[in-house]
């Protein structure tokens, strides 16, 4: 089984190669060539990201990124990330994904029409300014493949650079996708 995480708009961090290292990931996809950004605000983050790479790049990033592995993949992707495996879902050709889980997509709201060729998670958090999160979820749900959480926690909580960032919720994500990932 490869686990592979994909990134938020702040790339591969030391946090989130702690995290990788925590659930014995194979690999992280990143939109950035595994270079640390070491942005100084998620507004710096997301304003590079959207000015020099956008969505339907990160999805060509990690298509190419998850080609060559053989065997079963699950993967884990957190705001953009969690949008380019949502986005990428819908390719039937890609045999190989067993399960995506993603934490915090907004983005996914302008990407309803798609059906998922594999198991697909969503956790949503507890608010987005940008949108009805429950009203989302309610028209997700619907969908084959597609399991949708709500949290208590904010867009962020699994990012020490978040400002969102919760340790708790983070802990408990963590120790839950652990032992998930054990079975």
């Amino acid at each position: 089984m490869n686990l592979v995480l994909v990134s938020d708009i702040f790339g591969n961090t030391a946090a989130l190669k702690a995290f990788a290292e925590k659930l014995n990931a194979q690999s992280i996809v990143d939109p950035y060539g595994g270079v640390d950004m070491a942005f100084n605000s998620e507004q710096q983050a997301y304003e590079y990201f959207s000015q020099h790479i956008g969505l339907d790049e990160y999805v060509a990033i990690l298509q190419k990124a998850i080609k060559p592995l053989a065997g079963s993949t699950i993967l884990i992707g957190f705001s953009v990330g969690a949008s380019a495996i949502w986005s990428m879902s819908a390719h039937p050709a890609i045999k190989t994904i067993a399960k995506g889980i993603c934490f915090y997509s907004s983005q996914i709201r302008h990407h309803t029409d798609i059906q998922p060729q594999f198991e697909i998670e969503l956790i949503f958090p507890h608010y987005e300014p940008h949108f009805d999160v429950k009203s989302l979820q309610v028209e997700l749900a619907t969908k084959a493949n597609v399991n949708v959480k709500h949290v208590d926690y904010l867009h962020g909580f699994m990012n020490p650079h978040s400002s969102n960032f919760n340790q708790n919720a983070y802990d408990q994500t963590l120790a839950a996708l652990s032992k998930e990932l054990k079975n």
